[in-house]
């Protein structure tokens, strides 16, 4: 049975940079995997398919296909891979989040859960986790939901609001976080941070990444990494994620902070002025309002899948 994984995160984090190789260095351990990309800016294969731009679901509807097949949406991603782009909108027109709704009717028809994969990856867009973009988590496709996250203090927000839905939807079905993947620039200076971050939300650390100017140039070249300089010694740090995922068991549901204890946290642990000492505020000025909302429920309904993990 295939293990599916959801990988969420501030935009401009690494997400699909970190996916695109974990995906990657995974085939080239003989793993067999299915890369999904939930983002409209069709980018998530990119370093992976031979050609470019991608074929994506959107684009066919639009068109007007009906009756599609696997063949149709799914692109060779190089040994061991195969990749689809769900796509989205023209920048500006609709709502992006009720292609994800659409996607999944649209691959169960096709069976292709059913098909022989080690892993589906799902790159969901950066930390919308409203209705459409939630889908992979509430209806059962991702069981487990993957963090990418830096140091930066609106990365760990934007890691607390995906914690919460991830709390929220754990509480309907068999999701679970798997905890946090840390892309950072300067590990020294980020990794005390992050962990006092992901001991609070009650997740742990599945592995840090620090950058490297190979990552840069392989992107350059629309390749990954393994692929681009499979003996560069950063190499091994894709090799020791991917292996970090395989063992990782510690599954869980987290325990995210409200909007005001999270300013109250992030300001102390940055060593900024709390709330409560700057003239004129007595309380924090983010709003206590839950971030995760229902703007793309009026997509299609999804069935969802059975099963899951256990805790």
């Amino acid at each position: 049975m295939s293990r599916s994984l959801a990988f969420y995160g501030k935009g401009g984090v690494g997400k699909s940079t970190v996916v695109s190789n974990l995906t990657a260095t995974l085939a080239q351990m003989g793993r067999r995997v299915l890369q999904v990309g939930c983002d409209p800016k069709r980018d998530s294969s990119r370093n992976l398919i031979k050609t470019f731009p991608p074929v994506t679901l959107m684009d066919l509807l639009s068109a007007g296909r009906t009756n599609l097949k696997q063949s149709d949406i799914v692109m060779d991603g190089g040994q061991n891979v195969d990749c689809i782009e769900v796509g989205g909108p023209k920048p500006g027109v609709g709502c992006a989040g009720r292609g994800l709704g659409r996607l999944f009717e649209e691959l169960e028809e096709m069976n292709i859960f059913d098909e022989d994969y080690d892993y589906i990856f799902y790159d969901v867009l950066g930390d919308v986790v409203c209705g459409g973009f939630a889908v992979p988590m509430r209806s059962g496709y991702a069981e487990e939901v993957y963090v990418v996250t830096s140091g930066e203090f609106m990365s760990l927000y934007a890691a607390n609001n995906i914690a919460r839905g991830i709390q929220n939807y754990a509480n309907e079905g068999d999701v679970r976080m798997g905890g946090l993947i840390a892309n950072v620039k300067d590990l020294a200076y980020d990794r005390d941070l992050i962990e006092k971050f992901a001991e609070r939300i009650g997740t742990h650390v599945v592995y840090y990444l620090e950058w490297n100017k190979v990552v840069y140039e392989a992107e350059r070249r629309r390749q990954t990494v393994v692929r681009y300089k499979p003996d560069d010694a950063f190499t091994k740090s894709w090799f020791d994620l991917a292996a970090a995922v395989e063992s990782n068991k510690r599954t869980h549901v987290p325990q995210p902070m409200e909007d005001n204890e999270l300013d109250v946290f992030l300001e102390t642990l940055f060593g900024f002025p709390t709330a409560e000492s700057l003239p004129g505020r007595t309380e924090p000025v983010i709003s206590t309002t839950p971030k995760v909302s229902n703007c793309c429920d009026g997509a299609p309904p999804v069935s969802g899948r059975t099963g899951g993990i256990s805790d």
